[in-house]
C-alpha cells in the first residue's frame, strides 16, 4: 500500500511540475464544459502542421462547449504515462494525445484507466487500438506518398527507370514510413525502376533538409525527382537546389501539408507538388469522436470513420499550380 500511494504521489507530483517549470503548458478551450472535460496531450508545437492540429482541437473544443486542455510534455513518454495515469481522478472524460513514441500505445491504453483514447499523428499498432475505446484519427499517410509518386510519374511521362532522393521526416513516425513506402510502392507498382540515390531523415526541418542535399550533391550522382515527407523539408531542398544550380523546374520536388509556405512557393514554380493534410478536418474529427466515446457512444457516424471503428481518416487533397489558389 506504501509503494502504491508513493507512485501516485510521485505522479501527481511530475505533472505539477511539468507544467510548474514550464517544460509543459496548459490551454483551456472553453469555461463553460457543460462537465465534459478532454485532456489533450502533444510533445510540442514546434512543427507547423502540429501547431495547425493543435490550435484546430482547441478551437473546435470551443464550438463544441467542451473544456480542452493542452499540455506539452516534450519527447518525454513518463510525463505522458503521468497525465493519462491521472486524467480519470482529475475529472476528464476523454484523452486526446499524439505520442512521443507511438510503440507506447499498448501502456497508455493500460494507464487510461477505462477513460477512451483518440491518438492523432503518431500511428500505433493496429492490434493496440479498440473499436469505439482507443481510436486513431488522422490522414492515411500511404495516400499522402502514392499522390506524389503518382504525380511525378505522369510529369515525367511515366519513365521505366529514375534516380530518386527521397528526404525522410522523423525516424519511426507513422508520417515517416507510410509516405516513405507509398512511393516506393507506388513507383515499382508503375513498372518504375527506381534508384535511390539518397536517402536520409530530415526530421521535418528545412535546415535540415538544406544540408543533406548539399550533401548529396557531394556524391557526383544524377536525380530525377525529389519526395520530402513535408512541406517544409521540401522548401529547404528548394534552397539548397538554388544554390547549387539545380533545376527545380526540370527536378520535381514534392511535399505533404500544403502549408502556406508550400502554396506559396508552388505559385513561384518552385515545389512542383505538395498534399494537403487537413489538420481543421482531422482536429474537428478528434473532438467528435472524444465527445461521443466520453458518452459511451460510437465513431460510426463521424464522417471517414472506418467499418472496424477504429480509424478516422480524412482524406488528403493533392495540390499543384493548377489549384494552388484554392489553398492559400
Amino acid at each position: 500500500m506504501k509503494k502504491i500511494i508513493t507512485c501516485l504521489l510521485v505522479g501527481i507530483l511530475m505533472v505539477t511540475a511539468l507544467v510548474g517549470c514550464g517544460q509543459a503548458s496548459t490551454v483551456s478551450a472553453a469555461e463553460n464544459s457543460g462537465g465534459k472535460k478532454i485532456l489533450f496531450i502533444m510533445p510540442d508545437r514546434n512543427d507547423v502542421f502540429r501547431i495547425s492540429l493543435s490550435n484546430a482541437i482547441i478551437s473546435e473544443g470551443e464550438a463544441k462547449g467542451v473544456t480542452v486542455d493542452l499540455v506539452q510534455t516534450g519527447k518525454s513518454v513518463e510525463a505522458q504515462y503521468s497525465l493519462v495515469e491521472s486524467a480519470k481522478k482529475q475529472g476528464y472524460s476523454a484523452i486526446i494525445i499524439k505520442l512521443a513514441d507511438a510503440s507506447t500505445a499498448l501502456q497508455m491504453d493500460v494507464a487510461s484507466n477505462g477513460l477512451p483514447i483518440v491518438y492523432v499523428n503518431n500511428k500505433p499498432k493496429d492490434e493496440h487500438l479498440e473499436a469505439d475505446k482507443y481510436i486513431y484519427v488522422a490522414s492515411n499517410e500511404e495516400e499522402a506518398g502514392q499522390l506524389q509518386a503518382e504525380y511525378v510519374l505522369k510529369k515525367l511521362g511515366n519513365p521505366s527507370s529514375m534516380n530518386v532522393i527521397i528526404i525522410e521526416g522523423e525516424p519511426g513516425h507513422s508520417g515517416t514510413i507510410g509516405r516513405t513506402s507509398a512511393v516506393k510502392k507506388t513507383l515499382k507498382d508503375n513498372g518504375c525502376n527506381a534508384n535511390y540515390v539518397f536517402v536520409d531523415y530530415g526530421n521535418w526541418s528545412d535546415s535540415k533538409a538544406e544540408d543533406l542535399f548539399n550533401i548529396f550533391t557531394l556524391t557526383g550522382q544524377d536525380v530525377d525527382a525529389v519526395f520530402c515527407n513535408n512541406d517544409t523539408m521540401a522548401l529547404g531542398v528548394i534552397e539548397a537546389m538554388k544554390k547549387n544550380g539545380y533545376s527545380y523546374k526540370d527536378i520535381p520536388v514534392c511535399g505533404v501539408d500544403a502549408t502556406s509556405n508550400g502554396c506559396a512557393s508552388i505559385e513561384k514554380g518552385e515545389i512542383s507538388f505538395s498534399v494537403l493534410q487537413n489538420a481543421k478536418g482531422q482536429g474537428a474529427a478528434a473532438v467528435d469522436a472524444a465527445i461521443a466515446l466520453s458518452k459511451g457512444g460510437s465513431i460510426k457516424n463521424i464522417e471517414y470513420a472506418t467499418e472496424d471503428c477504429k480509424y478516422i481518416f480524412v482524406p488528403f487533397e493533392p495540390v499543384d499550380a493548377s489549384n494552388v489558389s484554392n489553398y492559400r
